[in-house]
């Protein structure tokens, strides 16, 4: 138990059944009334945000959390399957708790994240930028860079990303996986 004065933005809470992390907060001292935390929660499961606000001294059950690399290995059904780097033992996590999932590559190493106390994976991230070669799109043509019009290209992955109309096929892009955005060009 953890009392309402300790929350810190990156904090796991268990509250009405489900586990939500801190993404923001303020400590409130309005002129009359009690001091509160104001705080900002994202569902763990669901990514539903929601705003709460705690009195001082409240009691709160907090979850402890642990980060660790894993790598993926393969998938099988609906769930892909990742080895922890550390101890080597095969987990299978669910498609749903992936977050850019679409640029996901055999081999690839992403930050899973467990409740502690039980085991269980709660979600897994992929790097924020990942690099790609692009193996279909239509060809460019010379001189097709002063504009910002964008065309759909296939990278490795298999997922479909819009990129300036001067990229080609082999050609090396970075993607923010978050959104699936076109940043960059990679030079070799």
């Amino acid at each position: 138990m953890m009392n309402a004065q300790d929350i810190k933005n990156g904090t796991c809470i268990r509250m009405d059944g489900r586990l939500y992390f801190v993404i923001d907060f303020l400590h409130v001292k309005p002129g009359k009334g009690n001091t509160f935390m104001r705080t900002t929660l994202k569902d763990v499961v669901d990514g539903r945000v929601l705003e709460r606000r705690f009195n001082i001294g409240e009691k709160l059950e907090d979850v402890r959390v642990e980060r660790r690399p894993y790598q993926f290995l393969y998938k099988e059904g609906d769930d892909y399957i990742f080895m922890n780097q550390e101890t080597f033992e095969q987990h299978p996590v669910a498609h749903a708790l992936i977050n850019g999932v679409d640029f996901l590559l055999e081999g690839m190493i992403l930050e899973v994240v467990t409740d502690s106390s039980t085991d269980t994976i709660l979600f897994a991230d992929m790097p924020t930028k990942v690099q790609m070669k692009v193996t279909y799109t239509e060809p460019g043509l010379k001189g097709d860079t002063a504009t910002n019009t964008l065309k759909p290209a296939t990278v490795e992955s298999g997922a479909t990303v819009r990129v300036p109309l001067f990229i080609s096929e082999g050609e090396v892009i970075e993607i923010d996986t978050r959104d699936g955005s076109y940043v960059g060009r990679v030079k070799s």
